[in-house]
């Protein structure tokens, strides 16, 4: 049985030509970036080229770029970084209700461990916050604001340019959590006024285990990490060579077919809500309209998100019921909660999300798939 894979916002499989790049460096070009001899330098080369292709997928200069070891990583880093570098000027971060559970836990730790207070701001029930809900948030103690560019479970897109502008005037630190739109939205740190961007590798075909921060020259963090002088003293411990290539492989690659990819999640999207709303008339859209189409989140009423996931996996087609973090959980998503989906739709909800690796024939398949699960799960 083929498999239809429609789970690209908990991973997506790695290009053919990031493997390649990564290649040399799991094989003949094996030396630690910080040694200064000869194999030293040339594993020192391949992770300056990665900050570079890093840095022009985001209109950063390539000082700005601090690599991780993933998504979650840089979202830690740049919210227990930045709390603790400027917590003499205030204890007060705002975020929102609909996070990834990487900045949301880390916002908890701040406020349980380490005394910071902290406001989540609802979304609207289209599952997007709004500026002036930010702005009502803020207080003269705020330091950090943290809301993420696409939502990880609904696709909804986020105003981060006037959130950003607004930080900037007030004189406040913003960070983005962009794993889901770098690659497919045009992401430029100057145009949207962030101060911390975090980029993930495993969402944009590259290698799981390596991730990036944009950090802003102005701005400072305290380390949390400690160990050596690596990443300008910003993130100790030996550099991942292998999955540094993979990363700026991925990114630049992304970059460069960014209105290829977004045409072809589109288009698939558009497939699959054509059979839907053709086949059944039990279904409800969750993702706003204008969501980032790689995202949609639809709700079958009357039907068991579990037990549809675990036809539909016997069936060979791979999807999601929440964040990828979560969707062993029978806990119901936060994000459709926060938006004010009765329980029932919340736990009768489905996540699908595209790559430009999918093919409008194959979500057809899927589409159709599901749809005759859907009809008989409720026949039952």
């Amino acid at each position: 049985m083929r498999l239809i894979y429609l789970d690209n916002a908990a991973t997506t499989p790695i290009d053919r030509e990031v493997r390649e790049a990564m290649g040399p460096y799991l094989n003949e070009i094996f030396g630690n970036p910080s040694s200064v001899h000869q194999a030293g330098r040339r594993a020192r080369s391949a992770v300056d080229r990665a900050r570079e292709q890093a840095a022009a997928a985001i209109g950063a200069n390539v000082s700005e770029i601090l690599f991780t070891a993933g998504g979650t990583e840089a979202d830690n880093t740049a919210l227990i970084g930045a709390a603790l570098a400027h917590s003499h000027k205030g204890k007060h971060i705002v975020t929102t209700q609909i996070e990834h559970h990487a900045v949301l836990h880390t916002c908890a730790f701040l406020q349980e461990t380490l005394g910071f207070d902290v406001t989540y701001v609802p979304p609207n029930r289209d599952g997007i916050v709004t500026v002036d809900r930010v702005v009502q948030a803020l207080r003269d103690d705020t330091i950090l604001i943290s809301v993420m560019m696409v939502n990880n479970e609904t696709g909804a897109v986020q105003p981060i340019a006037g959130i950003g502008e607004v930080a900037r005037e007030r004189g406040i630190l913003f960070h983005t959590d962009a794993v889901q739109g770098v690659g497919l939205l045009p992401v430029d740190v100057q145009r949207l006024h962030v101060d911390l961007l975090s980029i993930s590798g495993h969402k944009l075909h590259g290698p799981k285990g390596v991730g990036a921060l944009y950090l802003n020259r102005k701005v400072k963090i305290t380390p949390y990490q400690h160990g050596g002088s690596q990443e300008s003293a910003r993130r100790a411990g030996t550099e991942n060579l292998p999955g540094i290539a993979g990363l700026g492989a991925a990114i630049e690659r992304a970059a460069a077919r960014r209105d290829e990819n977004l045409a072809a999640v589109r288009a698939c999207r558009e497939e699959m809500l054509a059979v839907f709303r053709e086949r059944l008339d039990n279904v409800e859209i969750n993702s706003p309209e204008d969501a980032l189409p790689s995202i949609l989140n639809v709700t079958f009423k009357g039907v068991s998100a579990e037990t549809l996931l675990m036809n539909l996996d016997m069936q060979g087609i791979a999807a999601a019921s929440g964040s990828a973090c979560t969707s062993g959980s029978l806990q119901p998503s936060h994000v459709l909660t926060a938006m004010g989906l009765p329980v029932e739709a919340v736990r009768s909800a489905i996540r699908f999300s595209f790559s430009g690796h999918n093919t409008v024939d194959e979500v057809r398949e899927a589409a159709g798939k599901t749809a005759e699960i859907v009809k008989r799960l409720i026949r039952r």
